[in-house]
């Protein structure tokens, strides 16, 4: 194996990343439930938990799709990444209007708690993804072209 070499990824290392951002949320979650619950009640915990609960479902659900398409079709990955951003945004969009729509946001559960435990679970998805996957040893696709293999080549002759 020549320097320039990246090595292969381990089945291992990807799941990693993505139970590392999961963990990540989770805990942001439970600490937002424990809060919501001292401060506001149970409608607020109500509110917490099924934000985290939400937050977790749609991005490991995403980030394992891009991560099987990744492992089988690099070259697809960024249009893959693409289109399960936005259907991740419409499924939390949809999901936000069947909550509004079944009344439960107001009675059960409190949207606000819902709402801002939506936006700190994936914020801290998000930053413990980033961090994780800027710490691999190994990019996470494989960015080399098939034509700088070709060029090395003729050069050396």
């Amino acid at each position: 194996m020549m320097t320039t070499e990246m090595p292969e990824t381990t089945p291992v290392e990807r799941p990693r990343v993505l139970l590392g951002a999961a963990c990540a949320a989770l805990v942001a979650g439970l600490l937002l439930v424990l809060l919501a619950a001292l401060v506001s009640g149970s409608a607020a915990a109500y509110g917490a938990a099924a934000g985290t609960a939400i937050v977790i479902g749609v991005f490991a659900t995403g980030s394992v799709a891009v991560d099987l398409v990744a492992g089988l079709l690099p070259n697809a990955s960024l249009m893959v990444a693409m289109l399960t951003y936005t259907l991740q945004v419409v499924a939390l969009a949809l999901i936000f209007v069947a909550l509004s729509g079944s009344g439960l946001l107001d009675d059960t559960i409190d949207g606000r708690w819902l709402g801002g435990t939506v936006i700190v679970g994936t914020f801290a998805w998000l930053v413990v993804q980033i961090v994780l996957t800027m710490r691999l040893k190994f990019p996470p696709i494989d960015i080399t072209s098939p034509t700088s293999d070709h060029q090395d080549q003729a050069g050396e002759g």
